[in-house]
């Protein structure tokens, strides 16, 4: 009899899991729709073409942009891309510039589908550049391979390209990209991004960062403040020529040997450019609207005016739309989704 039941039980496991993942479709079962063409304003440079061979080097190219592209996060990525489009007087002078580092011949069609007209290039990433330097965090999603590739983009794209617009996936943009990418950028900085002095800068690092004078006075003379790395204007001619990318890594080789941080790949960018960088307004990044790291609460605006919504955190606007518990905010995020549902009104096949 106890056998029977416990046959039932397993029985029963088998069956939960197997419903559970029939309910999580596959990312080749994601279909997305076109998005809506947009026009340069008058004054713009001539529009970009996609199939230009020349098109990284581009004159007519008013911003690059830069984002990962990750399987997992596509959804969301293809969201951010339509609002960089639709809030942007120039956007058919806009170059997105992918790293992937797999399934990259669906991505292209998935983009080139939803977006004919787009000028964008994937860039592979080699995982193996970084894996053996990633220790582990407070959250899987950041121990990723992809999420590190931020670091290498200088080295990914062409040399004639010396300034980008680097983007997380879980945002999207109310006003004009060009406003952000024209930040100025002076000497000795080589990026740009909002600053929250206001953070418990410390927290970023461990009790025995802070307990050993050699690593503790790393920001001596520095008015280090934290930032997020998820919006960041790159100079990357500057980068190359300092060769902040070793000094990242060099970071990243010493997290291995002790544990000087928890969080992913922030605390290197922070050991490398908090209290060096070219401040940017706080309304380029309404950040922490996926709540913290652990549960992804419902969070608010910061106060103040928004150019651009960012549900950094655990909690993501579209997975918290799809389990039907949204945040009020979330909705601010679903015009942009370009998710086809799977069963389409207009009896697509």
């Amino acid at each position: 009899m106890l056998d029977s039941k416990v046959s039932l039980f397993l029985l029963f496991l088998s069956a939960v899991a197997a419903a559970k993942a029939a309910a999580v479709p596959r990312y080749r079962d994601l279909r997305f729709r076109e998005a809506p063409q947009f026009y340069n304003s008058p004054g713009c440079p001539p529009p970009l073409s996609p199939s230009s061979a020349e098109i990284n080097c581009s004159p007519s190219a008013l911003v690059h942009v830069a984002m990962t592209l990750d399987v997992a996060y596509l959804r969301g990525s293809m969201a951010a891309i339509n609002s960089v489009l639709q809030h942007s007087s120039c956007p058919q002078s806009i170059h997105f510039h992918f790293l992937a580092s797999k399934s990259i011949p669906y991505l292209n069609s998935t983009i080139a589908s939803s977006f004919p007209s787009l000028p964008f290039l994937i860039h592979p990433f080699d995982p193996s550049l970084v894996s053996g330097l990633i220790s582990t965090s407070i959250r899987s999603a950041l121990d990723r391979p992809l999420n590190y590739a931020r670091s290498y983009l200088p080295h990914l794209l062409p040399p004639c390209i010396t300034r980008v617009v680097y983007l997380d996936s879980d945002l999207i943009l109310v006003d004009d990209i060009a406003l952000l990418a024209a930040t100025p950028i002076p000497p000795p900085s080589s990026l740009a991004a909002p600053e929250y002095c206001n953070a418990n800068f410390t927290a970023y690092f461990t009790p025995t960062f802070w307990a050993n004078p050699s690593l503790s006075t790393t920001f001596k003379g520095r008015r280090a403040c934290y930032f997020n790395t998820g919006v960041m204007v790159m100079d990357l001619k500057k980068w190359r020529e300092e060769g902040y990318t070793q000094k990242i890594e060099e970071w990243m080789e010493l997290q291995k040997r002790m544990r000087i941080y928890e969080l992913g790949s922030l605390p290197p960018f922070l050991l490398v450019f908090a209290g060096r960088i070219a401040a940017v307004d706080h309304r380029w990044n309404q950040h922490g609207l996926g709540g913290d790291n652990f549960r992804g609460l419902c969070r608010n605006l910061h106060p103040g005016p928004a150019s651009l919504l960012h549900w950094s955190g655990k909690g993501k606007p579209w997975a918290r739309i799809d389990a039907g518990r949204p945040c009020p905010l979330d909705a601010l995020w679903s015009p942009y989704d370009l998710l086809q549902p799977a069963f389409s009104i207009e009896g697509d096949s």
